[in-house]
C-alpha cells in the first residue's frame, strides 16, 4: 500500500518545529504517524527567513530517506494570527516581532516544490482535535486555545469556518467585564481572564490583596515574587491544595463560563473542546465555569453540548500543522 507523507511547520512565539508524518490511504480518520521532528527556539534565528530556512533544511533531510512508493502530498503551516491564508502571508503576529508580510507559503513551495497551505493556530488546532481528538465524529465543534492567548477555531456543518479574512473565532477580544486583566489589547477581555498571561495578571492582583492584609502567600514566595507568577505555577499550587490558587482559577472559570454561554447560544455546537491550561487545570476551572454556563445559556443548547478538554496534548502543534496539509489535499484550502 502506498503511504502518503505530509510535512507540518508549527511556527510559535517560543519554539518552532517541522514534522514528517504519514497516513496510509483510505484511513483518513486515523491519527498520523509522526516519523521525524525537528524543533528550535524561534528567537534563536537572526530573521524570519533564517528560521524558515533552518526548518526547511531539516525538512529536506527528512525527505531524503523516502522511497518511490512514499508520496509527499504537501506542507501545512500553522502560525498565530493575524495572517492571510489566501495569499499565504504572515501579518505581524504580536508573539512574532518582525514577521511582517512574510510570504511563508511561497518560501516553502520554492524550497520543496510541494503545495503549501497556511492557517492560524486556532483553526489548525480545531482541525486536529476534530479529526483525531476530542471533536472526532461531530459536525459542529468549537476549539478554544486557552494558552498564550484565547482564540477559537470553528468547525461548522462539517467544515472549517475562518470568515472573510481569517478573522472568525476571535472570542478572546470580546470584553466580558468593564475592568480586569488585559488580554488582546483590552482590559476585561475574555483573553484577559482566560489565558496564561491573563491568569498571571489575575494572580498578581489577588496576591497583592492578600499581602496588603498582612497574609503570606506561599506559592508566590516559592515563585520568587509576584512578577514570577504564571498560570502553570498557579495550577500547581491549586493541585497542592492552596485555597488562593484554587480561587484564582475559579475566577477564570466564571468568566470562561460567560464566554462559553455566548458561543453556545450563538453557534449551538455539539462540542466545545478546550486546550492547554484548561486541560491541565480542568478540575479547578470547570465547576465555576459550568455553574455560570448553565445559568447563562439557553437550556436546550446547554443540554446538547459537551465541553471537553483537548485530547492531543503535547502533539497538538504537530498534528495541527499536519491537519492543514490533510485539509489542503482535499481542496478545501487555498494554496
Amino acid at each position: 500500500m502506498i503511504s502518503k507523507y505530509y510535512l507540518g511547520l508549527d511556527i510559535g512565539g517560543t519554539k518552532s518545529a517541522v514534522v514528517l508524518a504519514s497516513l496510509p490511504e483510505n484511513r483518513a480518520n486515523e491519527k498520523p504517524v509522526l516519523h521525524d521532528r525537528f524543533v528550535m527556539p524561534t528567537g534563536s534565528a537572526a530573521s524570519p527567513r533564517a528560521l524558515v530556512d533552518a526548518l526547511l533544511q531539516a525538512a529536506r533531510r527528512m525527505l531524503t530517506g523516502l522511497g518511490p512508493d512514499q508520496t509527499v502530498v504537501g506542507t501545512g503551516i500553522s502560525c498565530g494570527s493575524p495572517l492571510d491564508s489566501r495569499r499565504g502571508l504572515i501579518l505581524s503576529p504580536p508573539n512574532l516581532p518582525g514577521w511582517d508580510q512574510i510570504p511563508i507559503t511561497e518560501w516553502v513551495r520554492d524550497a520543496t516544490g510541494l503545495p503549501a497551505w497556511l492557517l492560524n493556530d486556532a483553526d489548525a488546532g480545531a482541525l486536529a482535535e476534530w479529526r483525531f481528538g476530542a471533536g472526532h465524529g461531530c459536525q459542529n465543534m468549537v476549539f478554544l486555545t486557552f494558552g498564550t492567548g484565547f482564540g477559537a477555531g470553528l468547525i461548522l456543518n462539517g467544515r472549517l469556518y475562518s470568515g472573510i479574512d481569517d478573522g472568525a473565532g476571535e472570542i478572546g477580544h470580546v470584553r466580558i467585564s468593564p475592568t480586569g486583566p488585559v488580554g488582546y489589547g483590552k482590559a476585561g477581555s475574555l483573553e484577559g481572564f482566560c489565558s496564561g498571561g491573563g491568569i498571571a495578571q489575575l494572580a498578581r492582583l489577588m496576591v497583592l490583596e492578600k499581602t496588603q492584609m498582612g497574609e503570606r502567600v506561599a506559592f508566590c514566595d516559592r515563585a520568587g515574587g509576584p512578577e514570577q507568577l504564571s498560570a502553570r505555577l498557579v495550577g500547581e499550587a491549586a493541585d497542592d491544595g492552596d485555597p488562593l490558587a484554587k480561587e484564582i482559577l475559579a475566577v477564570s472559570g466564571r468568566y470562561l463560563g460567560q464566554g462559553l454561554a455566548i458561543l453556545l447560544d450563538l453557534l449551538n455546537p455539539e462540542r466545545i473542546v478546550i486546550g492547554s491550561i484548561f486541560a491541565r487545570s480542568q478540575r479547578w476551572i470547570w465547576p465555576a465555569a459550568d455553574e455560570v454556563l448553565k445559568r447563562e445559556s439557553l437550556a436546550r443548547t446547554y443540554r446538547r453540548c459537551q465541553v471537553l478538554p483537548a485530547q492531543l496534548g503535547e502533539q497538538t502543534g504537530d498534528l495541527a500543522a499536519v491537519s492543514i496539509a490533510l485539509e489542503g489535499e482535499k481542496g478545501a484550502l487555498p494554496q
